[in-house]
């Protein structure tokens, strides 16, 4: 007898409609055999027998002929162990084990144990999202993955613990029975959670210019390098930009969950990412493991830190090929990963800030200690950050070593609850700017929304960056004195427009563009 089941398979961030098919055939045998087709992995063609014990230990026989297993379609890879549980209903469905005939309005994920539970898997929330596109009214899923599934509208949600416990739903349909009930997030209730960042500016003494350059880049979402010698406090501000960065908007935050999920490092409590990430991988990690990879391309770190910031600490440290990796990413906002079976593209528009010494000993250009360093060895160190690289960052900051007299002050340096609150401000201002000429924009030359000045395309920093003749002029003579690139032109703009934002200004006046050319001046020429 042929039964049907509904699942689904996360490629990229996105998932597939999955059938799978059970059929009975042949002549009674001592044991069950099982034949799979459709190109499972073989953590798919494991699921034999972690089904077969799960059905005996639930209390169900199992038929003793061939059972012929389809995924379709079948020229797609399977993987994972997802598939236990509509394979397990199939068999269960296939000999009379379920009164429902049709489960075509069912989608069921979920990996099984050999005592008949249900134990979370990856990616639910992108299967969710193909449920209510494709019209499947009802979601079958572990308990674990319930709250993440639930994030979507338009879906019922059934959290079940045990394949009997999905029977006996199943069954109560079919008589008309059930009383158990879907899973329900307000909406409202989903991004509130409790605002607290144990680490605060407030233990930041001096460094007011780089405190000054970080509440830019978090306000319209820049790229940052700090250069500095060792114990200047690069890595302690870096850590401390999460307490400023402003909190994930509904959509930012489903698209992130959607990355965590197929990456398996979602907080099932949760259900949705609440926070904006903060990834600060070592600078052993390789370059697939930044950008993502796998025979079934995975998320990176780069795409980990989606909507959120990704912390490079020793950036000469990361070797060469993986750090030219991030060009891609930090001009598109998206990866994509080619591969001979397919090609997968993950969003990846985070901001990177990155930290470094100014040479191997960190005292180069120090007042208070002398430099070791032959120029042979600053050069080989620094070419480690290549140009093209260096162009793609907004901000380049001096953090210099702090005095003594700063470290010893009496009055407490100003916190991250008075610069979030401006940074909160001027991020209002952009969404309201971006949001109003996104609704001007005829809907079949709209573009994705962006949240942020760092965001923006050639296109609108042309809408938003008009310059009045005096700071054309100042960013003409700095663009040939300095030799900067048509890249850092646009770059000095977008800063230039967020420094305006943070002081309420509706035109870019010369004190920006001069502000933001200030930011520039750690170039090349630096080392020279």
């Amino acid at each position: 007898m042929l039964f049907k089941a509904l699942s689904a398979a996360v490629y990229g961030i996105d998932a597939h409609l999955i059938e799978v098919e059970i059929d009975f055939s042949g002549a009674k045998l001592e044991r069950a055999e099982f034949s799979m087709v459709g190109l499972p992995d073989a953590a798919v063609r494991e699921s034999r027998d972690r089904v077969r014990s799960a059905i005996k230990n639930s209390g169900f026989d199992l038929p003793t002929t061939r059972i012929v297993i389809n995924l379709a379609p079948a020229d797609l890879k399977k993987e994972g162990s997802g598939f236990d549980l509509p394979i397990a209903m199939g068999i269960l469905g296939a000999y009379g084990a379920l009164h429902s005939k049709d489960l075509s309005h069912y989608l069921m994920i979920g990996e099984l144990g050999l005592d008949g539970s249900l134990r979370a898997v990856p990616g639910v929330l992108p299967m969710a999202v193909l449920a209510r596109e494709k019209g499947i009214a009802n979601f079958i899923v572990p308990a674990a993955n319930a709250r993440e599934a639930a994030v979507v509208e338009g879906v019922n949600v059934f959290p079940v613990k045990s394949l009997i416990e999905v029977r006996e739903l199943l069954n109560a349909e079919a008589f008309g029975t059930q009383t158990a009930q879907p899973l329900r997030i307000p909406s409202d209730d989903l991004l509130k959670g409790l605002e607290h960042f144990p680490l605060d500016y407030k233990d930041v003494r001096g460094q007011h210019t780089a405190k000054r350059a970080l509440e830019v880049a978090a306000a319209g979402g820049h790229n940052i390098l700090m250069i500095g010698p060792p114990g200047s406090g690069k890595t302690m501000l870096a850590k401390r930009l999460p307490s400023i960065l402003a909190p994930l908007r509904f959509d930012e935050a489903l698209e992130t969950t959607k990355i965590h999920s197929v990456a398996g490092v979602l907080n099932g409590e949760e259900g949705l990412v609440k926070h904006r990430p903060f990834r600060s991988p070592h600078h052993t990690v390789s370059d697939a493991g930044l950008i993502g990879g796998g025979m079934v391309p995975r998320p990176g770190e780069v795409s980990l830190a989606h909507n959120g910031l990704l912390f490079l600490d020793e950036v000469p440290e990361f070797p060469r090929n993986v750090l030219e990796v991030l060009r891609q990413p930090l001009e598109d906002g998206t990866v994509t990963i080619s591969r001979a079976a397919m090609s997968l593209s993950f969003p990846a528009r985070f901001m990177l800030a990155a930290a470094m010494n100014p040479c191997p000993c960190g005292y180069f250009n120090d007042k208070q200690r002398e430099c070791m360093c032959t120029p042979p060895m600053i050069q080989r160190y620094v070419s480690k950050v290549s140009g093209p690289l260096l162009d793609r960052i907004d901000i380049h900051i001096e953090v210099p070593a702090v005095q003594y007299k700063e470290l010893r002050q009496g009055s407490a340096a100003e916190g991250s609850a008075e610069i979030r609150s401006r940074v909160l401000a001027a991020r209002e201002r952009q969404y309201e700017r971006f949001s109003k000429a996104d609704s001007a924009t005829a809907p079949a030359k709209r573009q994705k929304m962006i949240y942020a000045n760092a965001q923006m395309s050639t296109q609108q920093i042309r809408m938003f960056c008009d310059l009045a003749t005096d700071a054309e002029r100042l960013l003409e003579r700095a663009m040939q004195q300095q030799g900067l690139s048509a890249r850092a032109h646009d770059r000095i703009l977008k800063v230039a427009r967020t420094i305006g934002d943070l002081e309420g200004a509706q035109d870019i006046a010369v004190k920006h563009i001069a502000e933001a050319i200030q930011y520039r001046t750690l170039d090349r020429s630096y080392w020279s």
